[in-house]
């Protein structure tokens, strides 16, 4: 289980998730974080920091279609292949460590600013 980051965080990026998150398993896109599911403990810790409501947790994503989106997407993020990248970023054990990634996937990088 993990915890997901919604359409509420594009163009936010307050990263007050980033700062209480035990694992480091925040990363960062062009326009939007994304919770690493490989890496997340499901502690919750994020869920209650984040200002804009924007997180939740993976199971409630399953049983709705409009959130289920955003758990595929951010699947995508980690498994597929992004934009100017040779490879997917998959599970590098740490978003500091691995850097801002600086794209996202086609539905944040599509959605108008």
């Amino acid at each position: 289980m993990s915890y997901v980051i919604g359409s509420d965080c594009i163009d936010i990026l307050d990263r007050s998730c980033v700062d209480v998150c035990p694992v480091d398993c925040i990363y960062e896109g062009a326009r939007k974080s994304y919770i690493n599911p490989g890496e997340c403990i499901d502690c919750g810790a994020c869920e209650v920091e984040c200002p804009v409501g924007a997180i939740f947790v993976d199971r409630k994503a399953r049983k709705d279609p409009e959130l289920k989106v955003h758990l595929d997407d951010s699947r995508a993020f980690f498994q597929g292949m992004l934009p100017g990248r040779s490879e997917p970023i998959g599970n590098p054990g740490g978003a500091q460590a691995y850097g801002a990634i600086g794209v996202d996937t086609p539905l944040v990088a599509d959605r108008p600013a």
